[in-house]
């Protein structure tokens, strides 16, 4: 892969220093270190992304499915499941 970029950064000389000395102690140069944090960051945001908008489908699906009346009021949900609990004690 051609490294054909230049990436500069701010940060504070602490920070640097021990970061210099971690990536020393692992035996990787510190360029290294820091393209294998990009691609993992990268790598989260796609699937941040990807995730967001499934559950956007999901939500965008049931919206629908609600406004052509197959959903069910929460009274009735509330009911069924009150109906459940006294089952459960009454079998308890």
């Amino acid at each position: 892969m051609s490294k054909a970029a230049i990436f500069t950064m701010k940060l504070e000389p602490d920070l640097r220093a021990e970061f210099m000395a971690e990536a020393e102690a692992s035996h990787r140069p510190a360029s290294q270190v820091v393209r294998e944090l990009m691609r993992d960051f990268v790598q989260q945001q796609r699937e941040r992304r990807k995730h967001a908008a499934f559950l956007q489908h999901k939500v965008d699906a049931a919206r629908i499915s609600m406004y052509d009346g197959h959903g069910r009021s929460n009274d009735a949900v509330e009911a069924d499941f009150a109906a459940r609990r006294a089952r459960i004690t009454d079998q308890a």
